[in-house]
């Protein structure tokens, strides 16, 4: 489920904006007496500031990052290398990615309609409302088969 969310123009770098929304997930977690176990990222996070707020983080460095030990990398077709704790935990990511996907085919994100920051943020927080309720609603009628199928509880 998603924590925090930060909604920025898309022509923004991603690694401008992760130190600010690992905050608020932080704040998030304090606030409700847990904590941040894990922190995963794709390389577009790997930089040196984001390492050092994110001690345990799981990010492969880049190609043109040259670090002195043996560190996680991803290579073109998406294999990883590096040491077997970093990639067992990278292999976690994926279950984030195929929520995106999701996302973006069943709740037509890939191709928004609407204009401007904020509704783009205010419909993308709505499908997220939307994909989480459903989830919910299957797990309490007790067809969890049907937490994938928006369109099975429109009546």
């Amino acid at each position: 489920m998603p924590t925090a969310y930060l909604v920025a123009p898309a022509n923004e770098n991603e690694k401008r904006h992760g130190p600010t929304l690992l905050e608020r997930t932080r704040q998030i977690l304090r606030k409700a007496g847990g904590r941040l176990r894990s922190r995963i990222g794709d390389s577009q996070y790997s930089s040196e500031r984001m390492r050092r707020l994110a001690k345990e983080a799981v990010i492969p460095y880049t190609a043109n990052q040259r670090p002195s030990e043996d560190v996680l990398r991803v290579d073109k077709r998406f294999r990883t290398h590096g040491p077997e704790d970093q990639r067992r935990e990278y292999r976690k990511r994926t279950a984030m990615e195929s929520a995106y996907s999701f996302l973006k085919t069943q709740y037509s994100m890939a191709v928004n309609k609407v204009r401007g920051l904020k509704n783009v943020a205010v419909y993308a927080l709505y499908s997220i409302l939307c994909h989480v309720l459903t989830r919910e609603a299957a797990e309490n009628i007790g067809r969890p088969d049907k937490a994938v199928s928006p369109t099975f509880f429109n009546t």
